[in-house]
């Protein structure tokens, strides 16, 4: 089981990778298992000395009165987030979750401190990619259908 974060590479320039557990209830945990969940629209906060996952979409079938994306406790040791805060605070960085997967039966998170790419950047990059994969075409010898 791998939940990847597609838009977290284009929207945003990683600094810093950290990997914590989750605290998760049994229906969230098999709907993981099965690959329901979606982490491309949240994000991670720290209150009171505890980072909670926010608007993370992990839904459970069956469940009528179920909140899919209530906030969910993060565990990481108490010097990571000291050093995670203080970094936020002092170059406005935001902390987004990468991935989730399992670690034995584990349920893990990969957080990241990154910063919001702007307008040009994000042009920038589609345009060098568009450049890489033209090279590439011509290495391989293929035509441009066009």
């Amino acid at each position: 089981m791998k939940i990847i974060n597609r838009k977290a590479s284009f929207h945003y320039k990683i600094l810093e990778k950290y990997e914590g557990g989750i605290v998760l209830g049994g229906g969230e945990v098999k709907s993981l298992k099965v690959g329901g969940a979606d982490i491309s629209n949240s994000y991670a906060k720290i209150v009171n000395g505890e980072v909670y996952l926010i608007n993370a979409n992990i839904p459970i079938e069956g469940k009528r009165d179920y909140n899919s994306t209530r906030s969910r406790k993060i565990l990481l040791h108490k010097s990571e987030i000291v050093s995670i805060n203080t970094k936020i605070k002092a170059k406005k960085l935001t902390l987004i979750p990468l991935k989730m997967y399992n670690k034995g039966r584990l349920i893990k998170i990969e957080l990241a401190l990154a910063k919001p790419k702007r307008e040009f950047e994000k042009r920038q990059a589609i345009k060098k990619k568009d450049l890489e994969r033209e090279i590439e075409r011509e290495l391989r010898g293929e035509k441009k259908i066009n």
